[in-house]
């Protein structure tokens, strides 16, 4: 199986799971605090690859910044169609995104060239 069929097939299970007709079924949600971040069919949902920081970073490895591959994603259009999201300093042509309550993060990223944002499934909660 090829690393694109394991993709495809991850993908399918979250599809069965939190995504119907193509956008979020349930409300997303942070996963420390409960925040509410989009109601329900406010995210389309879009498989594509971005390295994000790790929520919590090794400070072991002074200067080094961890990252993870992810490839699940809710892609947001218009900024204002979040409930409770901020945005962090532009890095690289992205912001990170981040719970406005708690300031938990990054749980996606904002494109600067694009002005879409997009938010990681393994980094939120649904309900």
């Amino acid at each position: 199986m090829s690393d694109t069929e394991i993709v495809q097939s991850k993908s399918e299970e979250a599809s069965s799971d939190f995504v119907e007709d193509g956008s979020n079924k349930l409300v997303v949600k942070c996963k420390f605090c409960g925040s509410k971040i989009l109601e329900k069919k406010t995210g389309k949902f879009v498989v594509q690859e971005m390295n994000l920081p790790l929520m919590h970073q090794d400070t072991r490895k002074e200067g080094e910044l961890q990252s993870e591959k992810i490839t699940e994603f809710y892609h947001v259009e218009n900024m204002y169609t979040f409930e409770n999201i901020g945005f962090t300093l532009t890095v690289d042509n992205y912001k990170y995104l981040s719970c406005a309550d708690c300031d938990a993060g990054p749980v996606g990223y904002y494109d600067m060239n694009t002005k879409h944002s997009y938010v990681a499934l393994s980094r939120v909660e649904h309900a």
